[in-house]
């Protein structure tokens, strides 16, 4: 079995910055991409700094996988099912087998709790349309002053509504299940704010008129937007699993060069910290990248 320099798991923008710098440091790298990156989720987004008329997802994964394989790193399409260190440094196991390397980046991001009972025939084109957004950040400017949804309730979905107030005065916040989890300060806040409440629960959900509708207690609503404000499920479980240090909701502890407790494994994205921000996730895995060349190259030169 061969040992390549690097593996990294995940293929999101995180992935394919490190796979790109490691590989222009004249390092082996091996990509393992199960094909489940949200930003291939994108429709367009305009908040990329150089697409300015904006870049679909899909089109900036493709474009940034193409720069990898130019300079020679492998891609596999396939799930990572274990990872391990050992003397050597690591082993990671896969459907197509064992692999061993050096070191490891992982760049596995998270994955977005959906609205329950939204099914992926209404899921999908809504979020193609933009009747459906995960990212307020991303692109609150995109629903200025239109009518907007946010599916949430205590302190996380309060801060939602709240933030998507600075782009329209028509925000309402629905709760999730039955009936709002909102202490009085969170409740002052909204209040001030103009931002309705809307007990729930949610469901029989419909792109009506170009709009994303649902039942709520109130009956039948709709919005020009909906912003689920669920929390996310962070995918740091290899990493965890081989005794890396996390933080309760399971985003992975790294020191300010993206190293975990576990020497040799580094983590950068999402995984980290949930900013959902493509310039962010890049920033950390150039950061990662060149950590690992410079370990790499403190146990064995480099030279050419």
């Amino acid at each position: 079995m061969t040992t390549d320099d690097c593996i990294i798991i995940g293929g999101g923008p995180a992935g394919l910055t490190a796979a790109i710098y490691l590989a222009r440091y004249h390092l082996r790298v091996r990509l393992f991409d199960s094909g489940s990156s949200r930003a291939a989720m994108i429709p367009c987004t305009r908040n990329h700094a150089g697409y300015p008329e904006g870049v679909a997802g899909k089109d900036l994964l493709a474009l940034m996988l193409q720069q990898a394989e130019k300079y020679g790193v492998h891609r596999q399409p396939v799930r990572v099912d274990k990872l391990a260190r050992d003397d050597d440094g690591f082993v990671i196991e896969t459907a197509q087998g064992g692999f061993r390397a050096r070191a490891v980046l992982l760049a596995t991001g998270v994955v977005n709790h959906r609205p329950a009972h939204l099914l992926p025939e209404v899921h999908d084109p809504a979020l193609e349309r933009g009747l459906l957004r995960y990212c307020p950040v991303c692109d609150g400017y995109e629903v200025t002053d239109k009518k907007v949804g946010v599916i949430g309730t205590g302190e996380h979905g309060a801060r939602e509504a709240l933030f998507l107030r600075s782009f329209t005065r028509d925000v309402t916040l629905i709760a999730p299940e039955v009936e709002h989890a909102l202490d009085p300060a969170c409740a002052a806040k909204l209040d001030e704010a103009g931002i309705a409440r809307v007990n729930g629960p949610c469901g029989n959900y419909a792109i009506e008129r170009e709009q994303l509708a649902f039942d709520t207690a109130r009956g039948r609503m709709a919005f020009d937007s909906v912003y689920p404000a669920l929390g996310s499920r962070i995918r740091s479980h290899l990493a965890i699993e081989a005794g890396a240090r996390a933080t309760d909701v399971g985003c992975l502890e790294v020191d300010d060069h993206q190293r975990t407790s576990i020497p040799g494994l580094f983590a950068a994205g999402d995984v980290v910290k949930g900013l959902d921000q493509i310039s962010h996730a890049m920033g950390e895995a150039g950061v990662a990248a060149t950590t690992i060349r410079n370990m790499l190259s403190e146990q064995q030169p480099l030279w050419r």
